[in-house]
């Protein structure tokens, strides 16, 4: 059942992705991959479940976790990229590469992504495939977390754009509310929500192998391509950056150096 869950999978991204890469094309814009980020997850998670016998208690807690995320992220990032050019980093792809870009992008942008999404989702749909799986401490626990994780991702997200709001702020630094205790609240959140998922999903047969999948989020929102690369691009543009790093925590929230 579970190897029926992964194929189906598999298929479903290349699918997904695919599609999503000839609308790029056809809006010129590669940005829109990361709007859909969050709602690959959903879209993987209720084709796992429809494609399951059956859903346990655990599986449709899991199926309704991933749902929250997703959605609440696609829309955030739909809203705030609504009507802004294409992102600097594609755009520096395409002065790279010129003509190659498209048949690169696929690969290295889209297919990539979506290679990331089917190893991060690993939890939803080991819950998923597991028929006779129940909740247990553990995973109120793993709720527990997501709902934390929840917690920073949204306040934070909020927050900075209420403070992006305000035209006084152009230029300035964010470092009120939620972003007082860490430099990347919404990474945070974004950390517990898919260690919440994979806690949750120890309840299901093979549920282990699901912590492979939020140990990844883990390592590329701290280590490639969440807070490294923002770091560096706040560092060049926002002046007192540097300041602000010296006295507030990098991820995990602690009241900030004196």
């Amino acid at each position: 059942m579970i190897a029926n869950t992964l194929l189906n999978s598999v298929l479903v991204i290349i699918t997904s992705m695919v599609l999503l890469w000839v609308l790029s094309l056809v809006k010129k814009n590669a940005s829109i991959v990361d709007i859909f980020w969050g709602l690959g997850f959903v879209i993987v998670g209720w084709a796992s479940a429809i494609n399951a016998d059956e859903l346990s208690t655990l599986g449709k807690v899991a199926l309704a976790l991933v749902t929250v995320w997703g959605l609440r992220l696609s829309i955030y990032l739909g809203i705030r990229n609504h009507g802004k050019p294409e992102d600097f980093r594609y755009v520096a792809m395409r002065k790279h590469y010129g003509a190659r870009f498209p048949i690169i992008s696929l690969f290295t942008v889209f297919l990539l992504q979506g290679a990331i999404m089917m190893v991060v989702s690993l939890p939803v749909q080991i819950a998923l495939s597991d028929a006779q799986a129940s909740l247990s401490i553990t995973s109120y626990a793993g709720i527990a977390l997501f709902a934390l994780g929840i917690f920073f991702e949204a306040v934070g997200d909020w927050q900075l754009a209420k403070f992006k709001r305000n035209p006084q702020n152009a230029g300035q630094v964010m470092q009120t509310g939620l972003w007082k205790y860490t430099r990347h609240p919404n990474y945070f959140g974004d950390t517990c929500v898919w260690w919440g998922i994979g806690v949750v999903a120890l309840g299901a047969s093979f549920g282990w192998i699901g912590l492979f999948g939020s140990l990844l989020m883990n390592f590329f929102l701290v280590r490639v391509s969440g807070v490294p690369m923002l770091e560096r691009s706040m560092s060049k543009r926002r002046p007192g950056y540097d300041e602000y790093k010296r006295r507030t925590s990098s991820f995990v929230p602690r009241p900030p150096k004196k």
